[in-house]
């Protein structure tokens, strides 16, 4: 069954110039489809709902085609169902050049732009005029009482087709209201910096580690993350880097205190000259990547712990797969970008909310044509997991990066398909969710002291409360830093730095994010 545009545009002559242009096997598909796309679903009203204006085209009955651009407030083409469209038909330069056209042939042809996310619906339909003495309720319905303009008509647009166009080749622009939502963060960050005494001076050096960066770029990716780029202060080669590396940043929290804060090395590794990072704004946190959004400026020195990769990209003759959700695509950047420097088979799935927020994606669906798929959430486009993993080869590796839940589902549907653990490797910005945590103790075998964790504290937390050195990292679970001999008790493991060997027979354990299934806990500290 064919998609009902392919039956109404792929005629004869249109196939012919397929064939010739090798895009026929391509178009193929859409004369198979199991979807006809002659129905309107709610995401197509959604859009239509939302649009200020159209272009409609007709054909007179010399055969030329005619297009013209109707506006009017943002709704007023209205879906009234599945199949039909309806709006009111202002007055214009009084031509009738379409009204004329209708008359004659009632086909019409319509694209509605959403230029700042790069779409474009188009639809095919049949039009029958009505005017206010036939159907004075349906003029009623179609009106806009807080828009005065003078409606001759009303048109009804029978839908016999639709199709979503690709977003290459728009230009994106952006209305009043576009540009006010995206710079409302910026406002309200001026606002905030206004109303702080005259006195604070702005911050130009921070930090204790050991290498000297100097902000040397910045970049609004989307209206919550930003790129930072960072160089060496005499412009001299950055210490090697590979794919997956992070960077320990200073930042300051909420309570005044100085601490670090790991951000993927989103830049090509084969770059000695810059390192960049991409920081999501969360103001409901701690304060560090508010921090960074407020206070790191242009020529700011940051004195920094050397790069490290808790996240390495391993050497395969399988192709890779790579999936990124939202800002999780700074470590799978740069793996994707390796990837193709060595020639190696790849894809890489990446979803997030909307295009707008989507953190380099454009630039990527540009480096990697053919080898990235993106999915946008307010789109109803959905990162199928399952048929990811079952479309894999058997060996396959799988590096995921992004929002708990996402690397979540990537485990248990691996688990499900019986995918080996080994061959799923992932990174946390964050510690994993678990529903319930309950209150334990440690005790300490060489000091004999007995330390009580509380349901929403960790044990590195407590035992470093206590007064007790012991060493640490990242803080989620990811590089083992942490990582103490457990002398006894049921260990709760959460981290994903630990292999089996490690947890069962050396007997590890991850304080910073694992807990205990026991009451008590002893540990070689």
């Amino acid at each position: 069954m064919p998609r009902a545009f392919a039956a109404i545009t792929f005629t004869d002559s249109v196939k012919a110039a397929q064939t010739r242009y090798q895009s026929r096997d391509s178009n193929r598909g859409f004369e198979l489809a199991e979807d006809t796309r002659s129905e309107m679903t709610e995401r197509e009203a959604e859009f239509i709902a939302a649009r200020d204006s159209f272009y409609m085209a007709t054909v007179s009955e010399n055969g030329w085609p005619y297009v013209q651009h109707r506006g009017g407030p943002a709704g007023f083409l209205k879906v009234l169902d599945a199949n039909t469209l309806g709006f009111a038909d202002f007055r214009g330069n009084v031509q009738y050049l379409s009204v004329g056209n209708l008359n004659a042939n009632d086909k019409v042809s319509i694209i509605l732009m959403d230029y700042a996310n790069r779409r474009r619906l188009k639809i095919w339909g049949r039009v029958r005029i009505v005017h206010e003495i036939d159907k004075p309720e349906l003029i009623a319905a179609l009106e806009d009482p807080a828009y005065r303009a003078r409606i001759e008509r009303a048109m009804v647009i029978a839908v016999e087709a639709w199709d979503w166009n690709c977003p290459q080749h728009i230009t994106p622009r952006y209305t009043d209201a576009d540009i006010e939502q995206l710079i409302a963060p910026l406002q309200a960050e001026l606002k905030a910096l206004q109303a702080k005494p005259a006195a604070s001076a702005p911050i130009t050096k921070l930090g204790e580690g050991p290498l000297e960066l100097i902000i040397s770029g910045i970049r609004q990716l989307t209206p919550q993350v930003r790129a930072y780029e960072l160089r060496h202060p005499a412009g001299e080669d950055l210490p090697a880097v590979t794919a997956g590396s992070h960077l320990k940043v200073p930042v300051i929290l909420k309570n005044g205190q100085t601490s670090v804060r790991h951000y993927s090395i989103a830049s090509n590794p084969a770059r000695r000259d810059i390192y960049e990072i991409a920081v999501l704004r969360q103001d409901h946190g701690d304060g560090g990547s508010s921090f960074v959004h407020r206070h790191y400026q242009l020529g700011m020195t940051l004195h920094c712990g050397l790069p490290q990769n808790d996240f390495t990209l391993i050497e395969s003759d399988a192709p890779v797969v790579l999936i990124a959700g939202g800002i999780g695509i700074t470590p799978i950047k740069a793996m994707a970008q390796t990837l193709k420097a060595q020639g190696r088979v790849f894809h890489l799935h990446y979803a997030a909310r909307s295009r707008r927020e989507m953190a380099y994606g454009d630039r990527l669906q540009r480096d990697l044509a053919g080898k990235m798929t993106r999915y946008f959430q307010d789109e109803g486009q959905v990162l199928d997991i399952a048929q990811i993993l079952k479309s894999a080869s058997d060996t396959s590796p799988v590096f995921v990066c992004g929002p708990s839940g996402l690397m979540s589902a990537v485990q248990e549907t691996a688990a499900q398909l019986n995918m080996p653990a080994g061959r799923i490797h992932f990174e946390r910005f964050a510690a994993a969710p678990h529903a319930h945590n309950t209150p334990f103790e440690v005790l300490l075998r060489r000091s004999q002291r007995i330390i009580p964790i509380a349901a929403d504290q960790t044990v590195l937390a407590a035992v470093q409360a206590a007064g007790i050195d012991t060493l640490s990292d990242c803080g989620v679970g990811n590089c083992g830093t942490c990582a103490v001999k457990v002398l006894s008790g049921d260990v709760d493991h959460r981290d994903s730095a630990l292999n089996q060997n490690e947890r069962e027979r050396a007997g590890l354990m991850c304080i910073c994010v694992s807990r205990s299934k026991s009451t008590r806990l002893e540990l070689d500290l």
